[in-house]
């Protein structure tokens, strides 16, 4: 909730700021929606949809599901904790980008002085690494996917998805990609027809849900920040801004043609945007959610039923999808594989592409051409190759996933203290910079997740090899 929010519920006016008007009390001109509720429901739906449900990519469902074989309903608790988080952090990150109208990234070459700013431009540098490693994982789980429908060797799958995926970005339309992989990433759900066929014990359920079967081991340690890494990830917070700032300016007919909040007097209908935005931010997390407990619960019911058992191949992974799909659980593990993963690939690579061509003041987005933002467009080339690379030299894809979401787990807090400062700036968001609620929850986030960084660095350094 924003501070003006929160002035308006108490009843007190807000102070006026220099880069904000006030609210304009005026009718609203804007016709209302067509169609039925479902049919208007789902046209809300965008990049808090396309976020949720990229976060549950290969790298997740790899964790997922070794959390629920290794340690049954132990790590189950994780996920109410984990909805409230990210959704505090998106809705955040979602309200700069519709009260600016710019990226993260830059926000900080506006937010930060010139010294600062070079030491996000390190962290940038670092999140593109990491979301190499991510793509190198997603990617090598795209050719486990096809190695499990018959299709070839998976190395062979690996380079084909990443030169396609480039070419498809680089030249075609993710917009059109996005619109057909995130239904088709809808397969995972297929893990709660596990919840009803397969002989759950919904007390464990229960108990886990609430922490009570929750023990403490370095293993156990390694997949809590696993499980929080993939689920609050750096990558998740420039790439919501970046393609709410995409879809605004797409709205508005261009980049010149949307003026941001910021420059203008504020309307009702500005005030109804910012709660169907948050309706879609919820419905992405409260769904990238659902699928995390699905997936923990259905391979704990299943591969982890008898004791731990930890999770080695793409192929022992999908054994949690045999009581509903039965001889068809591994196509249907496999295509959620690789819905997922051509989904995340790109996310992973534009989102670092994003955050650091902002930061150096150069062209950015889907909606420019090759010519108009190089910068952008080699960035997203080279982590998906460079993703590439790496996947062909790994031969175990499940390790590979689980380690890029500890990677993850570790970066995010710096990040998340640079998000909470843009937010907090009167100068970029004046009387819409966080209220007290949204300070609570965001700084809440950042502390938990510097405890899951340091967490994950002293189990790396002193844990058991």
């Amino acid at each position: 909730m924003s501070e003006a929010e929160e002035s308006e519920a108490r009843g007190v006016p807000d102070e006026e700021t220099p880069s904000v008007a006030p609210v304009l009390e005026q009718p609203d001109s804007e016709e209302p929606p067509k169609g039925g509720p479902v049919r208007r429901f789902f046209r809300i739906l965008g990049p808090g949809l396309v976020t949720g449900v990229a976060d549950d990519d290969p790298s997740g469902v790899a964790t997922y599901s070794q959390a629920g074989a290794v340690l049954g309903m132990g790590l189950l608790w994780t996920a109410p904790v984990s909805l409230g988080l990210m959704y505090a952090v998106q809705e955040i990150c979602d309200r700069t980008a519709l009260v600016t109208g710019d990226s993260l990234g830059t926000l900080v070459r506006r937010r930060f002085p010139r010294g600062a700013r070079w030491f996000v431009v390190v962290l940038v540098v670092s999140l593109i690494f990491a979301n190499g490693l991510n793509v190198a994982a997603d990617l090598a789980a795209i050719g486990a996917g096809m190695q499990l429908l018959h299709l070839g060797p998976p190395h062979l799958w690996t380079a084909i998805a990443g030169v396609v995926l480039t070419a498809g970005v680089v030249w075609g339309s993710f917009e059109k990609l996005a619109k057909l992989f995130k239904w088709l990433c809808l397969v995972l759900l297929s893990y709660i027809g596990v919840l009803v066929v397969a002989h759950v014990r919904w007390p464990e359920v229960g108990a886990g849900l609430l922490g009570l079967r929750m023990s403490w081991s370095w293993t156990n340690l390694s997949l809590i920040v696993a499980v929080l890494g993939t689920t609050i990830s750096p990558y998740m917070f420039f790439w919501e801004s970046a393609q709410r700032v995409e879809e605004l300016r797409g709205n508005a007919g261009g980049h010149d043609a949307y003026v941001p909040w910021a420059r203008r007097p504020i309307q009702r209908r500005d005030l109804r945007q910012l709660r169907l935005v948050r309706t879609d931010v919820f419905t992405g997390m409260f769904m990238s959610t659902l699928g995390m407990v699905a997936i923990i619960i259905s391979t704990a019911s299943t591969i982890g039923r008898n004791g731990p058992a930890e999770i080695h191949t793409a192929a022992e992974a999908a054994k949690a999808l045999e009581p509903v799909a039965g001889s068809l659980a591994t196509a249907v593990f496999a295509l959620g594989f690789i819905a997922t993963g051509v989904l995340a690939v790109p996310v992973l690579a534009s989102s670092g592409a994003t955050a650091l061509a902002g930061l150096l003041g150069k062209p950015w987005g889907f909606d420019k051409s090759l010519r108009r933002a190089p910068l952008f467009y080699f960035l997203i080339a080279a982590g998906t190759l460079g993703g590439v690379a790496i996947a062909s030299v790994s031969n175990n894809p499940v390790r590979l996933l689980v380690l890029s979401a500890i990677i993850n787990g570790i970066a995010a807090a710096p990040f998340l203290v640079v998000v909470m400062l843009i937010s907090n700036s009167r100068t970029l968001l004046g009387k819409h910079r966080n209220g007290l609620v949204a300070n609570v929850m965001g700084w809440l986030t950042t502390a938990i997740m510097a405890l899951v960084g340091a967490a994950g660095v002293y189990a790396t350094l002193f844990g058991p090899k």
